[in-house]
């Protein structure tokens, strides 16, 4: 069913940079009321400072991680206690670790599944039982193409992502019964916002997003969209849909031929000494929407090319084998 956006009252997590940033911002020139809720009070504080007047008392800020159930349903009974109702919930924070699986610490490894999807439990766990009463609201899940499409050196995040569209599934068939409920998975490719900085890296190079990425504002409009109109599933960025549809067409293939140069394109050749990021506390850099990698991208397309040229052939191969046969 979705919902109106003017006057609708939103949860959005991870809002202190990146997606969910950009999102809060998307809401707000919509006409939403935002509860904007992340770790980092300075960077929460510094978005609402962007804002004034009507728009900035349509802003809630709410000092919260997503690891505390506790903490998600008191942003959900606050948000009902002052404006009557909550109409959507984005589930956006997410953390990162890069490393081979058997080299990264198993704490770090843990807590990046225990933010990523059980962030997302402990948010649908606060906002359902009011949507239930109040017999509507969206939750907006979101997810990555890496929900289906697999790559190295970030197993965790991999595995947390497939998760969350498994859960999303699940709590769309349970919540059948009330039709005003409705579930979306947002699935981007790889995205310019400082997640990149704020990763555990265990490589010894720095790590870069992968090319083509695209601005985190067509992420949120994305997001926006599906507030008011959800859909079952949505991937964003041009590298997306085809790699969707090698995995379908070809997935042992495409696991094979994109391996090396999906590794090959998150590293950079700079060092960088082994760092637990923003795993297990917030870093105090990163606060802007985008991570600043565009331009430095800018006319260097190789690997980018070399991975579309090496999927496109395994994708060829597969086919002309899965025809003979």
């Amino acid at each position: 069913m979705g919902t109106k956006l003017k006057d609708a009252v939103v949860v959005v997590t991870g809002a202190s940079s990146g997606i969910g940033r950009a999102t809060v911002k998307a809401l707000l020139h919509a006409g939403s009321t935002v509860v904007a809720v992340a770790r980092r009070e300075d960077a929460l504080q510094d978005l609402a400072d962007e804002f004034d007047g009507d728009t900035r008392r349509r802003l809630d800020i709410e000092v919260a991680d997503v690891n505390d159930a506790t903490a998600l349903e008191r942003v959900a009974a606050e948000a009902i206690g002052r404006y009557g109702r909550l109409d959507a919930w984005v589930n956006n924070a997410a953390v990162n670790q890069y490393g081979r699986f058997e080299e990264v610490p198993l704490d770090e490894w843990r807590r990046v599944v225990e933010t990523n999807l059980f962030g997302y439990v402990n948010g649908v766990r606060a906002a359902l039982p009011w949507f239930r009463e109040q017999g509507h609201g969206v939750v907006v899940n979101v997810g990555s193409v890496l929900s289906k499409v697999p790559a190295p050196l970030q197993s965790a995040y991999v595995a947390s992502k497939y998760a969350i569209r498994g859960l999303t599934e699940s709590l769309r068939q349970e919540t059948r019964d009330v039709k005003g409920i409705d579930f979306a998975l947002i699935m981007p490719g790889p995205v310019d916002t400082p997640l990149f900085q704020h990763a555990a890296n265990r490589t010894g190079k720095r790590i870069k997003p992968p090319e083509p990425t695209v601005d985190a504002a067509r992420v949120a409009a994305a997001i926006v969209k599906n507030i008011k109109r959800p859909r079952r599933e949505v991937p964003v960025g041009a590298s997306t849909r085809p790699a969707l549809l090698f995995m379908r067409l070809v997935p042992g293939m495409t696991e094979r031929a994109a391996a090396k140069p999906m590794a090959a394109a998150h590293l950079t050749d700079e060092a960088e000494t082994p760092t637990a990021g923003n795993v297990f506390e917030p870093v105090p850099h990163g606060i802007s929407v985008s991570g600043g990698w565009k331009p430095a991208r800018a006319g260097n397309p190789g690997r980018t090319l070399a991975l579309a040229g090496a999927v496109a052939a395994a994708t060829a191969v597969g086919l002309k084998r899965r025809n003979a046969a």
